[in-house]
């Protein structure tokens, strides 16, 4: 191996495993993590078969030749994954080290030499079997940038394919050494396009990620926007509904409330104050729970509160604060406005929702009924 033509090839193996090593610390996709190895084994064959030629150690065929086949069992391996997210079993794919005694067992009874010339042929070989494997076990690529690489995967398949030709019959065709030289240069800038085009269907597949992550997000927000009311920013009565049917059940505390009087605040007001009563009473509730508990609108100015893995005395206390700061609020042109409310609790053991939700309901009509002095 001449220095310039080994200086290529090393260099460009190295840079060929950052390149996919990038693209795997970003991606975390096994598809990249083979190729970032593979090319680490084909810069240790380069090295060994390096080493060989200049000091004729017939030791060094050995992990020549096994860092050469390990480098195209691991392309085998990434194509069997491919470029997704995919988890496929590439095990079997190492059952091709087999292989690898079979090739140094004719070097090593013929007690030959292993030439320049035969080592490029078989790696020429070695790469357009693995490349053309690549391409037809790929399948259609997704994309454009899909497509493009697994044209260029052909691609190089035909061109190592026409390089073994140069190796062995170049003589015969009359071609120098410094055009087999150029060959290399040659593979290094197909190789080239080849991460390009490996970073092309990375970009393809992150925006069609980022596009997924888009549309789910626009689901979840249409679907928070169905169940959030409008008016005071709690859950709606159609996310109660579907709480109701939940089959998990609810362990902790249901609080029931009910504003006393508001028809008569509406009737003295008006529809605006009343409003913002209700918004003002929906801020303040969600100000007073934990990011675990929910809290909904009923209906009309009846509000429901779960208060999860929460006991009675201290959801007492919990209501007590909502009631005092209640006592203090302001209508914007009227003052202190004091708005009283009545409450109902009951405590739920990982029951349907809707029996402690039914009790807690009846506990603030009689908490009702005994404030206004009716019991």
């Amino acid at each position: 191996m001449e220095d310039a033509a080994f200086g290529v090839r090393f260099f460009g193996a190295i840079l060929f495993a950052l390149a996919f090593l990038f693209l795997w610390t970003r991606s975390r996709i096994l598809f990249f993590a083979f190729w970032t190895l593979a090319w680490v084994a084909q810069a240790v064959a380069i090295i060994a078969a390096r080493i060989y030629f200049s000091t004729g150690g017939a030791f060094w065929v050995a992990p020549a030749l096994l860092f050469e086949c390990l480098f195209g069992v691991l392309l085998v391996a990434a194509a069997r994954v491919g470029p997704g997210d995919s988890r496929k079993d590439w095990k079997p794919s190492m059952l091709l080290l087999i292989a690898w005694p079979g090739l140094l067992a004719p070097f090593y009874l013929a007690g030959r030499p292993l030439t320049p010339g035969a080592y490029q042929a078989f790696h020429a070989v070695l790469l357009s079997a693995v490349y053309l494997y690549s391409y037809l076990i790929l399948g259609p690529g997704k994309g454009a940038d899909g497509k493009l690489f697994r044209g260029w995967l052909l691609l190089l398949s035909v061109a190592f394919l026409a390089r073994v030709a140069a190796f062995l019959f170049g003589g015969r065709l009359g071609l120098e050494s410094t055009e087999l030289r150029d060959t290399v240069l040659y593979s290094g800038v197909l190789h080239a396009g080849l991460v390009f085009a490996a970073m092309a269907m990375w970009i393809d597949g992150q925006g069609g990620h980022i596009q997924q992550l888009g549309d789910e997000l626009d689901r979840v927000r249409r679907e928070s926007a169905a169940n959030l009311d409008r008016l005071t920013g709690l859950l709606n009565q159609t996310a109660l509904e579907q709480r109701l049917e939940d089959p998990a059940g609810f362990s902790g505390l249901v609080a029931v409330c009910d504003m006393d009087n508001f028809k008569q605040v509406n009737d003295r007001f008006g529809h605006l104050v009343g409003d913002e009563i209700l918004r003002a009473v929906g801020s303040l509730i969600r100000s007073s729970i934990r990011q675990d508990d929910e809290a909904f609108r009923w209906g009309g100015d009846e509000f429901v509160i779960l208060f999860k893995n929460l006991n009675q005395s201290t959801g007492k206390m919990r209501m007590e604060a909502i009631r005092a700061r209640l006592e203090d609020f302001r209508v914007r042109g009227y003052g202190v406005l004091p708005i009283t409310f009545s409450w109902g609790l009951a405590e739920s053991d990982h029951q349907p929702l809707r029996q402690p939700l039914e009790a807690a309901d009846r506990e603030m009509y009689e908490f009702k009924r005994r404030r206004e002095g009716h019991v």
